[in-house]
């Protein structure tokens, strides 16, 4: 073999998936060394030459592998879509800063597909929680006529559905930590989105930091952060004055009514939270003005759910079902809400339900205003969940779960001045946490 086969041979290398290169690329040198020596590297250069065309091969089998690239007209992303399409050309970080029911969750993915990104590497696509990335694989690989499995796979905590075609990984923020331990330059990938960064959750800002240092080494690797409550300027500065793309969110109008937990008979006595959930479930019984829909409540922990759903039952509410949801259910018990059914459903949820997951049907939410929220007790040296008032954009997220197909309801459990005297977001977990 001659040195310019052999540099033929090296052009070849960056036709193949990013996390191949490395090590077709340390074996080239060796090749390289070798011949230089004055050796006879025939064989082993055609080897590499095997590995290399078939490592292109793989490239040319996902562009076959049939996708349907719709867009619903009435998601607001479709109207910035050439916007998002030029951003994404011309900058290596984009700010997407979507109201909820904007549909960037579901299109962000099929739009990176359809600038080509996902051929040298995956499109990861972070989110918070578990039931959350499983739901979205499946409504992505729905809308792209494919299976989960196939061009669209996800990974969480115990569960791998990704194949060799697969082109978006959804999965939570953990596990992309967790893959920086074996691939430090996330060079399995070539897009990451990482969704509902308005959390900042330790996981997500710990990305966001490590990012940031990866971006300089990775001049390919392109990255959208997105949520639907976020401060786009922070964030934007953050990565050296990134792009802002703005969204407007798609939902309905929502009635808030604000119930505290006081009984009509005396002012001074306080209703329980399971009893102020079935007055407000029976208000929207009779007062919901002729609509008719699935309600979510909202619920600070699971011991609160057990509690409500045994009083829901011995209130025996006719053609009603009641469903759990909390993050330690098994999976088949959390899919259940996302199955049809008749009559009304009661789901009983923690915030596990308050972004990125769409229950369908539900067009009245009852918001206790209560969550468990991680800090840190400095004197007993612990990291503790107490039960704690959420903020208001968190409210403002619940309320928004009624808003997504149709108008809705919003029942508080507190008062205005409660609602109003609240953070405007919820404090970092990086100053939650002992660190």
């Amino acid at each position: 073999m001659t040195a310019q086969e052999l540099q033929d041979l090296r052009a070849r290398i960056a036709l193949t998936r990013l996390i191949e290169r490395p090590r077709l690329d340390r074996e080239w040198q060796r090749l390289r060394a070798q011949q230089t020596q004055g050796r006879d590297i025939d064989a082993a250069a055609a080897k590499l030459a095997q590995r290399i065309d078939a490592g292109i091969a793989q490239i040319q089998t996902l562009g076959n592998v049939p996708i349907k690239l719709d867009y619903d007209p009435e998601l607001p992303i479709t109207a910035h879509r050439d916007e998002f399409l030029t951003a994404l050309q011309q900058h290596q970080v984009i700010i997407l800063c979507g109201a909820t029911g904007s549909g960037k969750s579901t299109q962000l993915p099929k739009l990176c597909l359809a600038a080509g990104r996902g051929m040298y590497g995956l499109i990861g696509h972070t989110q918070p929680r578990r039931i959350a990335a499983r739901a979205l694989a499946n409504r992505v690989a729905e809308e792209l006529a494919t299976t989960v499995g196939g061009v669209v796979g996800y990974q969480v905590r115990f569960t791998d559905h990704t194949g060799p075609l697969c082109r978006i990984k959804l999965m939570t923020d953990g596990i992309l930590l967790r893959e920086l331990e074996a691939d430090r330059d996330l060079r399995r990938y070539d897009t990451l989105i990482i969704d509902e960064a308005h959390e900042r959750s330790l996981n997500i800002d710990l990305l966001l930091g490590v990012l940031r240092q990866l971006l300089i080494r990775r001049a390919d690797l392109k990255l959208i952060i997105t949520s639907a409550t976020i401060d786009p300027q922070k964030f934007s500065e953050f990565f050296g004055g990134a792009p802002i793309i703005e969204v407007s969110g798609r939902g309905y109008p929502v009635e808030v009514r604000y119930r505290p937990l006081v009984s009509d008979d005396e002012e001074s006595a306080e209703l329980s939270l399971p009893q102020g959930v079935i007055a407000a479930v029976e208000e929207l019984e009779h007062g919901a003005h002729g609509m008719r829909g699935d309600v979510l409540v909202f619920l600070p922990g699971e011991k609160q759910i057990r509690e409500t759903a045994r009083a829901l039952q011995d209130a025996n509410l006719r053609n009603t079902e009641v469903l759990p949801l909390y993050a330690r259910l098994s999976v088949g018990d959390q899919e259940k809400i996302f199955k049809p059914h008749n009559g009304r459903r009661i789901v009983l949820a923690t915030n596990v339900a308050e972004t990125s997951l769409t229950v369908p049907g539900v067009r009245f939410v009852v918001d206790s205003g209560l969550a468990r929220i991680s800090r840190y007790s400095v004197r007993g040296k612990v990291q503790r969940l107490p039960i704690e008032k959420i903020s208001q954009a968190s409210a403002d997220q619940r309320k928004g779960r009624c808003g997504r197909v149709a108008e809705g309801i919003c029942i508080r459990l507190y008062d205005e001045d409660d609602f109003n005297a609240r953070d405007a977001f919820t404090a970092p977990e990086i100053q939650r946490t002992n660190l």
